[in-house]
């Protein structure tokens, strides 16, 4: 039952407005006083306002209090019902039992108190005939009121209390998508701005040292400088607007002139143009490749690099070799959150990274063609 205080006269979550809960209850003193002679009507007034002061406690209190409360209120309704022959505490039992939220006890309560109640309706039939005649209709709509109210109330309650859970883990399922979300974000400067301004560092150094030397060489540098910026400027642009997908062909481009720029001589195999591969995953590749070659050219000391794209029907394998001193050995400048970002995009997308140490680094990385998102 939901927590109320002593003072709260009328339960909460009744389905009635407080006016018709008022009515309500006074119908029983109506009904007493109506039907009853002084005995009985003495009878009646101390058997309601014991009823009433057993039905605020099984509202208000809990464990062995609430069964024995609930027990004096059934004891009280099958003596009205059999004695005076007002039937309708029944639906007040009802009402309560309905709004008990273990299964267990709803269930237990709910069979004793159909049964009670038949059983004195019964008898009542026999010891209050003229009494149960005269409000027949109103006995049928109580009984049927103890039979369906109970489980009305009980699915109601349980739905409400579901749909609840459900709006919870909503929010945080949101909460997590806005996480996720920022991460992502994260990683993607990380690794469209850590690509573009490494180009433009090697370049502007590359420049200051011909300014002297070979001044139109210098400039193409720096022509080169203006145009990677534009294009920093233009990703991140298309990064915040709209978060644009990166093909892996249109990629590579940058990927050569970061190698240029380093030294680094290149050799690229395969084909660049997936064709079975989803926007998502080659994303993801375009990405862990961009990384993968930012690490070689800060960390590695190659003077050789090697990007092979190898196609199937059911996965892409790509492989970034260098003939460097070994990121696992170097393991002090290693560049942990790139590769922790690498890891995070390929685990989205079912995909496997592998780093060994071989001549060089191997950096293995293999995504399955069909994205299946893990739950």
């Amino acid at each position: 039952m939901q927590k109320q205080r002593w003072y709260h006269i009328i339960p909460k979550n009744t389905g009635l407005s407080i006016y018709a809960w008022v009515a309500f209850c006074l119908l029983p003193f109506y009904f007493v006083f109506k039907t009853a002679s002084l005995p009985g009507i003495i009878f009646g007034l101390i058997m309601i306002s014991l009823f009433f002061t057993a039905y605020r406690l099984s509202f208000i209190s809990n464990g062995w209090p609430v069964y024995t409360s609930v027990g004096i209120e059934m004891t009280i309704s099958i003596l009205m019902t059999v004695l005076l022959g007002y039937v309708y505490f029944s639906l007040f039992l009802a009402f309560y039992i309905g709004n008990v939220q273990k299964k267990a006890a709803f269930v237990s309560l709910y069979v004793t108190h159909l049964v009670t109640t038949l059983i004195a309706v019964g008898i009542g039939f026999f010891t209050q005939t003229d009494v149960f005649s005269s409000q027949l209709p109103f006995i049928i709509l109580s009984i049927i009121g103890v039979m369906f109210l109970p489980v009305s109330l009980f699915s109601r309650n349980k739905r409400e209390q579901l749909e609840s859970e459900l709006r919870d883990a909503h929010e945080k399922l949101s909460d997590m998508a806005v996480l996720e979300e920022r991460q992502r974000i994260a990683r993607d400067l990380h690794d469209t701005l850590g690509q573009k301004l490494s180009l433009i560092r090697l370049k502007s150094e590359l420049a200051e040292k011909l300014v002297q030397r070979n001044a139109s060489r210098a400039q193409e540098e720096m022509a080169d400088i203006n145009e990677t910026a534009r294009i920093a400027l233009k990703e991140v642009r298309e990064l915040i607007s709209d978060m644009k997908g990166s093909k892996l062909n249109e990629e590579i481009e940058q990927i050569k002139k970061l190698l240029q720029a380093a030294n680094i001589s290149y050799e690229i195999e395969g084909n660049l143009v997936l064709e079975h591969t989803p926007l998502l995953v080659e994303h993801v590749l375009t990405m862990c490749l961009k990384e993968a070659v930012t690490n070689v050219v800060k960390h590695s000391g190659a003077e050789s690099c090697l990007i092979s794209v190898t196609q199937s029907c059911s996965e892409v394998e790509l492989l970034i070799k260098d003939d460097g001193e070994g990121l696992i050995d170097r393991g002090a400048t290693l560049n942990r959150n790139g590769i922790r970002g690498m890891q995070e995009r390929l685990g989205f997308v079912n995909g496997t990274l592998n780093i060994r140490t071989q001549s060089g680094t191997h950096v293995e990385i293999r995504v399955p063609n069909v994205v299946k998102y893990s739950t």
